[in-house]
């Protein structure tokens, strides 16, 4: 049996390359790291709405309480570029739509309190892209506002 003792003039054979199971793990690794960041970039118009309508019954709720603490009515309204909040605490706050766009019903006003129970409200949003699908920011008056998606409306042929 040849062996690589010391002073021996026997060379050991080395493997060059890679064998085919490291090779297998590096390409797993690359595949997952590419699925990854292609799930990660994918933004398509339901989760940019759905985005938008969770975004405003955050904000929504949050302006209730505010109203609800310090006894001073509050209502909300769009705008051309967005929304205004008004008799907010410190004073009137106006925001913008992060999705280019959004169309959101031009009537729409909403009372937030001071009192505890508020009548019945929604918002209805939609995208310019998609104008058959849109999401409804509603509330009962007792309950949080919450964000329902309204499916399009099936013509009969």
């Amino acid at each position: 049996m040849r062996t690589s003792e010391a002073g021996s003039n026997v060379a050991l054979t080395r493997q060059l390359g890679f064998t085919i199971l490291e090779l297998l793990v590096v390409v797993a690794i690359i595949a997952l790291g590419t699925a990854g960041v292609a799930i990660a970039m994918r933004d398509t118009t339901d989760t940019i709405l759905e985005r938008e309508g969770q975004r405003l019954a955050a904000m929504l709720e949050s302006a209730r309480a505010q109203s609800r603490s310090t006894g001073v009515p509050v209502t909300w309204r769009r705008t051309e570029t967005g929304f205004a909040f008004t008799g907010l605490y410190g004073s009137n706050q106006t925001g913008e739509w992060q999705a280019d766009g959004l169309l959101v019903d031009p009537r729409a006003t909403l009372s937030l309190g001071p009192e505890p129970l508020i009548g019945p409200q929604e918002v209805t949003m939609s995208l310019r892209e998609q104008p058959g699908k849109s999401v409804r920011i509603v509330t009962d008056g007792l309950h949080p506002f919450s964000v329902e998606s309204v499916a399009p409306a099936v013509s009969a042929q």
